[in-house]
């Protein structure tokens, strides 16, 4: 009889996969629209989360040149999940205290003490209070699931499944794939297993920072012919609802008990005197860049309007788009 049950959940099992696996493939459709959906959401705040020490996590090595290459294929939603993708913000910048290395409230719609603290040196009006704020931003990323298809720095990572964190650069080419600029050219779902693309990622280190704008996507191309192997690399894929779960982050008292002991801030510290309330455009969408200490990118000017203001105009057209078809 224990047999029989074993054989009976087993069975049941397989057959909700293929059911599962062939919901995948036939809604294909309705994941594209919903993963454009997600894109609109772009100028909503949110944050990003530490993928250090995260064996689970693949990033592209380079030489002592800073140049790097490898091929990978951005995958589809995992699981029930509906959005191939989860947008993250992050701050990591040092004071005289220590390094502030955290993840920011604004990633699940919260208040984050950072932010609030920034708001107010913005609009202060002091020069030294701006610049300080430009160190202090928050830092863009977006987590997937993606397959290496090559690795020539580290070939035992090929042919597996791997969590990517990269930034707002990388996040634009699948943005413009999705969103091609002229009518003779066909949205693409690049994170679609049958009829996406594979990503040929190329480095190069420009003034000191990684850069991206040599990578592309190759020609379309299922990245299996064969439905189980799809079907397999599809199984392997990681939850990225961790990633975007308030209970996982700090409580707002605790991030901001750890800002002022970095800052070395307490109650008894005036807080810099403000102008109108407006929106700080420091936020830094620079690609992510590992290494031993966090460094920082400053620039001599703010930056006047927030560049995914243009994304969500973009995705929006491609929603009115489909809605015509």
């Amino acid at each position: 009889m224990l047999v029989d049950k074993i054989h009976t959940v087993h069975t049941n099992h397989t057959e909700n996969t293929m059911v599962d696996f062939a919901k995948l493939k036939n809604n294909r459709s309705s994941n594209f629209e919903k993963l454009n959906q997600e894109l609109t959401k772009i100028k909503s705040p949110q944050a990003g989360n530490n993928s250090n020490q995260d064996d689970r996590f693949w990033q592209p090595t380079v030489d002592k040149m800073g140049n790097g290459y490898a091929v990978i294929r951005f995958l589809p939603p995992a699981g029930e999940e509906d959005v191939p993708f989860v947008r993250t913000w992050s701050h990591g910048f040092q004071g005289p205290g220590g390094w502030y290395i955290e993840n920011s409230l604004t990633t699940v719609g919260e208040k984050d003490p950072v932010t609030e603290y920034n708001n107010e040196l913005w609009n202060s009006g002091i020069e030294a209070n701006k610049e300080t704020v430009r160190k202090q931003k928050r830092k863009l990323y977006f987590i997937s699931n993606i397959y290496v298809v090559k690795d020539p720095a580290n070939p035992e990572n090929e042919g597996k499944v791997f969590l990517y964190k990269y930034g707002k650069k990388i996040f634009d080419k699948l943005n413009d794939l999705m969103n091609p600029q002229f009518e003779d050219e066909k949205p693409i779902n690049p994170f679609d297993l049958w009829e996406g693309a594979n990503f040929k990622l190329k480095i190069r280190k420009v003034e000191g920072y990684r850069n991206f704008d040599k990578s592309e996507f190759d020609s379309l191309e299922p990245l299996f012919d064969d439905d189980d192997k799809l079907e397999t690399v599809w199984k392997q894929e990681h939850s990225l609802q961790d990633f975007i779960n308030p209970a996982k982050f700090k409580s707002y008292d605790e991030l901001k008990k750890r800002l002022y002991k970095v800052l070395g801030l307490d109650g008894s510290v005036a807080r810099p005197k403000t102008t109108a309330e407006t929106s700080a455009p420091w936020d830094d969408e620079d690609e992510v860049v590992t290494t031993p200490a966090p460094k920082f990118k400053e620039k001599a000017k703010p930056k006047v309007a927030a560049v995914e203001d243009d994304d969500d105009d973009d995705s929006l057209e491609f929603f009115k788009k489909l809605k015509e078809d």
